[in-house]
């Protein structure tokens, strides 16, 4: 982080399918040893899974899925006075976003046994759905925030 001035956020392609900026960023998360092609197939593949069993559009899913799992509030440790406060506060959307696309690559990775896109293809069936791993990270969040909501007015 540079001292002075601010950091410009760089602008990612589109990705070639669907043309949305969440999938691209969600690919490149998904992507192991610069092997974007694989990731690309592994996306793709999952979203046709997930598309064809709940019969939407892959896009649809994809999109419905980020929304249900994006949280909107989470805490943060603050210092005050010699104690640390878990401090509710509302999460930004591009913060949202990140944290969706890791949460729900995160628990697809967790369940082994089968191939990648067959995961993350549950995954998303799950989210749409409004259940499963992911789901209840965001749940855990929210009811954390809902929790140490006396120490909202410690907010900055």
């Amino acid at each position: 982080m540079p001292r002075k001035g601010h950091v410009r956020k760089r602008d990612s392609l589109l990705d070639t399918r669907f043309g949305n900026l969440a999938v691209t960023k969600f690919i490149n998360k998904v992507m192991l040893d610069g092997k974007k092609s694989t990731a690309e197939k592994i996306v793709y593949e999952a979203l046709d899974k997930a598309a064809e069993k709940l019969g939407v559009e892959p896009i649809e899913v994809f999109n419905k899925a980020m929304e249900n799992v994006k949280p909107l509030v989470e805490v943060r440790s603050r210092r005050v006075g010699g104690a640390t406060y878990q401090v509710p506060v509302e999460v930004a959307p591009a913060r949202a976003q990140a944290l969706a696309i890791r949460w729900i690559i995160s628990y697809s990775r967790g369940k082994k046994g089968m191939p990648m896109n067959e995961r993350l293809s549950r995954e998303f069936i799950d989210a749409y759905k409004g259940e499963g791993s992911s789901i209840k990270k965001r749940e855990d969040t929210h009811k954390m925030a809902e929790a140490n909501r006396a120490f909202a007015h410690y907010r900055w």
